[in-house]
């Protein structure tokens, strides 16, 4: 193909895509944008209508966000030296183009012009939501700036994407730089059997050891790491991984001078659009509304869970002081995890490895995906898929409607079709589930093509997604077999699909995930739920060998030490949330303070206390750093949204875990409306009243 990225295959070719076609590419489709939008700006103002003036912007820079969001998906995926360098390149063109949509005084007086006709007042509300939506967009963006405002704020947008764009390569570059190859199994002792096979297989596919003599690879990727962390019994080898995880985003590879800068300039920024700082800016079009209320909203739910906090802090330095024959005392970093898990088996004759011959992974898929069936009324099918190698001539399906196999970007990767009861395709996505080295670590969904539904004589338009993840990987031909952890994350992610697939909104900029960030995150964690109830696990929690599901005694167990340390787990995600917000909103003025030194003064409530304190999390802390917005000043989000997925979840709990007709009033009035109405009405359509703040407590065990 002469321009692989620019693409309408709705399967994408992923073969073609070489970094050398990025430039050309990319640059093609920066001038065929800005044609289609001088197009927009240009039209007769007395034959404007909301097709021809909020579609028709939306629609201008469609193929350009495709094109660019292959680029984004390569670099997230298939990382590479070549491919690092090309996107590099033109990621500050791409960034200053869309930075200047907002600041086009043409598109800014076609917008405001268009808002006083008789066709704008009279619209439908989804429709007028969408021209309210776009032109406070706008407002936010700098439309009302004056010219040489309008100039810095282009310069800071750009300079804004290469700055995170760097913090997220030295995040990726010092996790992959660090690495312990031991000889033997004699510093493993602890660690579950599958734990060790893992370390014996990372190392062989490395070219490490013989079959006769295998050698053991850890890493810093979580599936690796987790374990050692929780089961390893050699301190001294506890200590190494650690250190070589708080070593992530610093010496070679630091990212504190980075943080400085990314804060400065999102202060500017908020300064030049006339707010007091970044949170204030972002939560405009967020439920919070602004930083103060996110603040109160971690700091008064910190109140509560403090007591708790300490409680559990006492009771764990306690039973290592009993268990170890040492005094009582602060525990050091390597120290937590392992002493939390083996309080946790004593507590409640419950240890994790228990339940992972219960998790294959294709068998959790499979669960899920009738649970989705029973629940939501879908049909999720897979579709046969092959990686193709550049220069083969393997035919693969490009079209949804073609049968043969759709290529993938990797031999792992998996691809399946979803449809509504009535049969219809209403989209497709990828599943990408083990770590590599070039993959970037965590979880999380993405799209690369937005859908819509079938509008006047335009046929529906299908959404193409993908869920990813850093999973326990398959050994040896075994099944991949997860923690139940990883279970909810697999389910969490599937949520955020969900969301997105099932956008039946027409307007593209309101549909699937296009929402209020503090409400995204719904969807996402009301789908850890399932992973909870002995109805739905039924359905997918099978003994990879026997088929047979979780025991009940063990179940009971596990449901038992569900709220262990729950006040310690919801604490940790409150240091996030504070640590953003103030960063945000006060710190942003003290570049070139000890970093460290701030952190454990602003935590200092927050954290357990350490013999050895932990480097700060924010070198490291991808979602707020590693794009120019992301879950900057929005961290809080995800315990907000707990509040909301906790009492959302009371009506399964009530009427039926699987109840069809609750599932499908979630699907319709939640996952299927995308930004289409406020989030706090779409709640209230679900639940016939507002949240109950106390659901989160209450289920955590701590109300």
């Amino acid at each position: 193909m002469d321009t692989p990225f620019l693409t309408q295959d709705f399967h994408i070719r992923w073969s073609t895509l070489a970094p050398a076609a990025i430039q050309a590419d990319i640059t093609r489709a920066l001038r065929e944008a800005e044609q289609r939008l001088n197009a927009v700006s240009e039209q007769d103002r007395g034959k404007m209508s909301f097709e021809s003036v909020i579609l028709a912007l939306e629609e201008a820079t469609r193929p350009l966000n495709e094109a660019w969001g292959l680029v984004q998906h390569l670099d997230a995926l298939c990382n590479s030296p070549e491919l690092r360098e090309a996107h590099n390149a033109m990621l500050p063109e791409v960034s200053a183009f869309f930075a200047k949509i907002p600041l086009n005084e043409h598109l800014w007086d076609l917008l405001e012009t268009y808002a006083k006709t008789e066709d704008a007042r009279s619209l439908p509300p989804v429709r007028a939501r969408a021209l309210d939506e776009t032109m406070e967009g706008f407002r936010q963006a700098g439309a009302d700036l004056p010219p040489e405002k309008k100039k810095r704020l282009e310069e800071l947008e750009s300079e804004l994407s290469q700055a995170t764009q760097k913090y997220s390569e030295n995040v990726l570059d010092s996790t992959n730089a660090w690495e312990l190859v031991l000889p033997d199994t004699g510093r493993l002792k602890g660690l579950p059997a599958s734990a060790i096979e893992a370390a014996r297989a990372d190392a062989a596919a490395k070219g490490l050891g013989t079959p006769e003599r295998p050698q053991y690879r850890l890493t810093l990727k979580a599936p690796s790491m987790i374990p050692v962390m929780e089961h390893a019994e050699d301190e001294t080898l506890r200590r190494q991984v650690w250190e070589g995880s708080v070593s992530i985003g610093r010496g070679a590879h630091d990212n504190t001078d980075l943080i400085w800068k990314i804060l400065r300039l999102r202060q500017e920024k908020a300064e030049l659009l006339g707010k007091p700082h970044f949170a204030d800016l972002v939560l405009q079009q967020r439920m919070a509304k602004n930083g103060a209320a996110a603040l109160a909203f971690i700091e008064g739910l910190h109140a509560k869970v403090k007591t708790a906090f300490d409680r559990e802090t006492m009771q764990l330095q306690e039973f290592r002081a009993e268990h170890s024959g040492k005094r009582a005392d602060l525990l050091e970093p390597w120290e937590v995890a392992y002493w939390a898990e083996r309080q946790r088996k004593a507590a409640y004759d419950f240890d994790e490895e228990e339940l992972r011959p219960y998790f294959p992974l294709d068998k959790v898929l499979g669960g899920m995906f009738r649970l989705a069936e029973l629940v939501f009324d879908l049909r999720i099918v897979g579709r046969d898929v092959v990686c193709v190698k550049p220069g083969d001539k393997i035919e693969a399906s490009t079209r949804p409607e073609t049968l043969g196999p759709v290529e993938v970007w990797h031999p792992e990767v998996k691809f399946y079709e979803m449809r509504n009861e009535k049969g219809v395709h209403i989209g497709s996505f990828y599943a990408d589930w083990h770590p590599r080295d070039s993959k970037r670590g965590g979880a999380w969904m993405n799209y690369l093509k937005g859908g819509s539904p079938p509008r006047g004589d335009q046929d529906r338009h299908l959404h193409l997604g993908l869920i990813c993840g850093n999973m326990t990987p398959p050994v040896d031909g075994r099944p991949a077999l997860l923690t139940h952890d990883e279970v909810c994350t697999v389910f969490h992610e599937f949520g955020h699909l969900l969301h997105q697939l099932l956008g039946n909104v027409e307007v593209p900029s309101l549909n699937g995930v296009s929402v209020y960030w503090d409400f995204v995150e719904l969807p996402s964690q009301i789908m850890e739920n399932f992973c909870w109830e002995r109805e739905s696990l039924d359905l997918f929690a099978r003994h990879h060998e026997t088929g047979e599901p979780i025991p009940q005694r063990l179940l009971k167990k596990v449901l038992a030490a569900r709220n262990y340390r729950s006040a310690s787990d919801i604490m940790r995600q409150l240091s996030f949330g504070k640590l953003d917000l103030e960063l945000h909103m006060r710190r942003a003025f003290e570049e070139g303070a000890d970093l460290d030194d701030l952190t454990r003064r602003l935590l200092k409530d927050y954290l357990m206390p350490l013999k050895t304190e932990n480097p700060t999390m924010a070198r490291r802390f991808g979602h707020l750093f590693s794009s120019p917005v992301g879950y900057a000043a929005g961290y809080y989000s995800y315990k907000w949204a707990e509040v909301l997925d906790a009492d959302a979840f009371t009506r399964f709990q009530q009427e039926g875990v699987l109840n069809p007709k609750v599932g499908r009033e979630f699907r319709d009035k939640i996952l299927s409306r995308g930004n289409s109405e406020d989030p706090a009405k779409l709640f209230r359509d679900f639940m016939g009243r507002d949240p109950d703040p106390t659901a989160l407590l209450a289920r955590a065990g701590l109300a």
